[in-house]
């Protein structure tokens, strides 16, 4: 099959005189985006090489797996652990529904993590299956560029092998961080949470972004005692505020101990467990101390420089809308660019690639109007822009409408736990710009609506959209009167 490479901005036909290359792409780093880059270029006709580091659920810098982060230790482990601690909250509303349940429930953390883990070895066999269905050549080893065209694989066996490649793409993801305190080493990141061979009793969770919230929901569910340590006075920075307050009413309604405007200046191993010292001098016991203080892209092991790659001040690879670095014949996608940090996104970031290389299509990555959730307990979900995004954008009037209510559920349980939903609309145009949801099944119902908002729906046409009742997803279509309207001349700001 002939292919149509982009050069230069352009696509052009092969040229029968071109160097001969071992691959016409090689990919380092095999996790959501390389795999789907690499799949999508096979398919396509292009002769197609992967590298990936061998598997393990703890990552290193010479540790990986087929899969990457979503799959090994990320999306899917952490996915598996919130239905596991979702049954705790469950057991205890099934009460008023008439199930008789023992005082005494216990929960069998072993168990929990032996299905986990078997689930996550069973998804590495599967990608590396898709892998060798789509033609591509596996390679179980470190990569790192010797050149523009030319890779260097390090097996496991310590052989070094090196081809050559019309074009390279860097897929190598991030890893989480350690926060430069001392004791750092005392703590634990995303990764060991999810493989810790024994369930805590006491945590202490440092961050306040989505994976400090999930993990503190996870660990209450299943007993543990959390305290949540975040900077900034509410969590999520970055999501709605209102949602924001709405997910702090829950994790405290549920047990976990906020620490709003705190940090941690010092971990300390003692008889008693770890000591997690506050900037505010208070001592709190736990058992294990997470971080969860962000994530820095995996490049220090690439041999970027020695190619001339350009990098931002963060490491991260800078790209261009193709996702084309500054040599052009290496391209990356996914964490590694530090673009938008979600697995759809990097997926969608290599189909593009593929379809701009190998496809005779250039084509842009469009990160407008990105669904996203927080599996917290209840989720968060949320696409488009926040209130405080659509005030300091607008030129005109925005419309917001919100409502707070008991899910129907709930009526019956007993819970004090009410969802929260958000439409935001420009009021000249009547489309919708964001919508948010705080509450059970959110990121489900946010899926939906996230297709209205690519096809620049408008308030109208969901006023217009028959409801399905009894549910909670028919309040999107129901919420008639506007909370607020605020004028784009007055933009709040906020601290939180």
């Amino acid at each position: 099959m002939a292919r149509k490479m982009l050069i230069d901005g352009e696509v052009s036909q092969p040229n029968e005189e071109e160097a001969h290359y071992d691959f016409d792409l090689f990919v380092i780093g095999a996790g959501s985006g390389g795999v789907r880059a690499s799949r999508f270029s096979a398919n396509y006709g292009a002769k197609v090489g992967i590298c990936e580091l061998p598997f393990h659920p703890v990552s290193s810098e010479v540790i990986g797996g087929v899969g990457g982060t979503c799959v090994i230790r990320g999306c899917v482990p952490k996915k598996i652990l919130v239905y596991g601690a979702t049954f705790g909250g469950e057991i205890e509303d099934a009460r008023n529904y008439g199930w008789e349940v023992n005082e005494k429930v216990d929960f069998n953390w072993k168990k929990l993590l032996h299905k986990k883990t078997e689930e996550i070895h069973r998804l590495n066999g599967i990608y590396k299956r898709l892998l060798s269905n789509a033609g591509v050549k596996l390679f179980e080893g470190e990569g790192k560029l010797v050149g523009p065209n030319e890779v260097e694989v390090t097996q496991l066996d310590g052989t070094k092998l090196s081809y050559s490649a019309k074009h390279i793409l860097i897929a190598t993801g991030g890893r989480a961080q350690r926060p430069p305190i001392p004791g750092q080493e005392f703590g634990i990141t995303s990764d060991e949470a999810l493989s810790l061979e024994e369930l805590p009793k006491r945590v202490v969770v440092l961050g306040g972004g989505y994976i400090a919230v999930e993990f503190a929901s996870i660990w209450r569910g299943m007993g543990v005692a959390v305290d949540l340590c975040f900077r900034r006075e509410l969590p999520l920075r970055g999501f709605d505020d209102e949602m924001r307050a709405a997910v702090a009413r829950n994790l405290e309604s549920r047990g976990v101990n906020l620490h709003p405007r705190t940090n941690l200046t010092e971990v300390i191993k003692t008889e008693d467990g770890i000591k997690a010292i506050t900037d505010h001098g208070e001592e709190l016991i736990a058992d294990a101390v997470l971080f969860a203080t962000g994530r820095a892209p995996n490049t220090k092991r690439l041999n970027l420089a020695s190619v001339g790659v350009e990098i931002d001040k963060v490491g991260a690879i800078k790209v261009d809308e193709f996702s084309q670095t500054n040599i052009p014949s290496i391209w990356a996608i996914g964490d590694v660019t530090n673009r938008v940090n979600l697995t759809p996104v990097a997926l969608m970031e290599g189909t593009c690639f593929a379809k701009t290389v190998f496809g005779g299509e250039p084509t842009k990555a469009d990160y407008r109007d990105i669904p996203c959730a927080v599996f917290s307990i209840p989720p968060l979900a949320t696409v488009g822009l926040t209130e405080e995004e659509a005030i300091e954008q607008a030129e005109g009037d925005i419309l917001v409408f919100s409502s707070n209510f008991n899910p129907m559920k709930n009526t019956i349980s007993g819970r004090q736990e009410k969802s929260v939903m958000k439409l935001v609309v420009d009021a000249e145009s009547d489309r919708v710009l964001g919508a948010s949801m705080c509450g059970p099944d959110a990121a489900e119902i946010m899926q939906g609506i996230g297709i209205a908002l690519k096809c620049n729906a408008t308030k109208k046409q969901f006023d217009s959209t028959v409801g399905i009742h009894p549910s909670a997803a028919e309040e999107f279509v129901t919420m008639r009167s506007e909370s607020r309207r605020v004028a784009g001349a007055k933009k709040p700001k906020t601290n939180l």
